[in-house]
């Protein structure tokens, strides 16, 4: 028997498919088109090799209009941009792969523009910035994880300008003036008792004329800088009368027992100051003094060196200029230390060689 095929039923599915197929064809034409100046029109989706979509949105005459939307290669949204003037301005937010927000700001010609907003993946605000066609102009604040203001900086033309201010711990804080990005006159430091604890002065960034610090409202180092060079560094020590002393004075400092330090002058007084190691040795800095035994604490002013002898009982102990009444015995670091110095240019070590 032979089986009767419907020529005219086979004819209108191939009409069909090729209509579906017409269909296909022209909505893809005018998806992504371009016109005859080669401008882009209507709405396009741009997408990878792998046909994951990376943008979407609609334009006209060539320019972005509406809402552009920009995607990462799993389809979560990465950027949006809602055009308030096409190709020209848009409101812009970014997100990470888990649909947190990032960052939600302004684009002026695609340059930063306005107030800015940064956020962490909790949706904390970290950071507010302010831009002028790309480039930092006005305020910028920082905030810590408990939503508190961190630091507070204003800004003109890419460069720190104006008041600073910015917290230490959980109440102290540091405030100065910038001006073109370099500090300028007075900057005074506050603890979390907002008392004074720093104040000094700069002039073009640097370090300018007087530079002092305090502990419980008490001066306790005075310096005088010159344009970034330290000139003088004076300390303050309880003898048990406060008075004060150059660093470029001593020559070493040995504690002897608590709150009590030998202090050996340069000119072979000893003064005894009746304050804690730690206390004047965070005064002193360790710019000036190196340590002979870290066990004993003993610190010595590394160009009053002269060298290393024997005690008694042949044991190496170290030499100063002037020598203290009491024996120093350096720790391996101390003897690094001493060798160390007999390298070094102009060493008052060099006549001993």
């Amino acid at each position: 028997m032979h089986k009767i095929i419907n020529t005219t039923t086979m004819k209108g599915k191939i009409l069909l498919i090729v209509a579906a197929m017409g269909l296909t064809m022209l909505n893809a034409t005018a998806q992504n088109r371009v016109d005859n100046q080669g401008r882009r029109q209507g709405h396009w989706i741009r997408t990878d090799k792998d046909g994951s979509k990376i943008f979407e949105g609609d334009f006209v005459d060539g320019l972005e209009t509406g809402t552009f939307t920009y995607y990462y290669q799993d389809g979560s949204v990465r950027i949006k941009n809602t055009y308030t003037e096409p190709g020209r301005v848009c409101t812009h937010e970014a997100y990470d792969e888990q649909g947190h927000m990032l960052a939600r700001g302004t684009f002026n010609q695609r340059n930063r523009d306005g107030r800015w907003q940064f956020y962490a993946e909790d949706g904390r605000l970290v950071k507010e910035a302010t831009y002028k066609m790309g480039v930092k102009d006005g305020i910028h604040i920082i905030y810590t994880q408990k939503g508190d203001t961190a630091e507070v900086t204003h800004w003109s033309d890419n460069h720190r300008h104006g008041r600073w201010w910015k917290r230490i711990g959980k109440e102290g804080y540091i405030t100065g003036t910038y001006v073109h990005g370099g500090l300028e006159g007075r900057l005074t430091e506050y603890d979390d008792n907002h008392q004074l604890i720093r104040e000094g002065h700069y002039s073009g960034g640097l370090k300018h004329g007087s530079y002092r610090y305090f502990e419980n409202n008490q001066l306790t180092v005075d310096e005088t800088w010159n344009h970034g060079m330290l000139a003088e560094r004076l300390v303050r020590i309880l003898t048990p009368d406060e008075e004060f002393v150059s660093v470029n004075s001593i020559a070493c400092m040995a504690p002897q027992g608590k709150g009590k330090v030998i202090v050996l002058m340069r000119d072979g007084t000893k003064k005894i100051d009746r304050e804690s190691a730690d206390d004047l040795y965070n005064r002193i800095g360790n710019d000036v003094f190196l340590c002979a035994n870290r066990k004993s604490r003993v610190m010595v002013s590394h160009d009053c060196v002269q060298g290393m002898g024997k005690d008694g009982e042949g044991r190496e102990i170290l030499l100063l200029d002037p020598q203290p009444d009491f024996v120093i015995f350096p720790d391996e670091d101390g003897l690094k230390m001493v060798r160390s110095l007999q390298y070094e240019e102009h060493s008052p070590l060099d006549e001993m060689k």
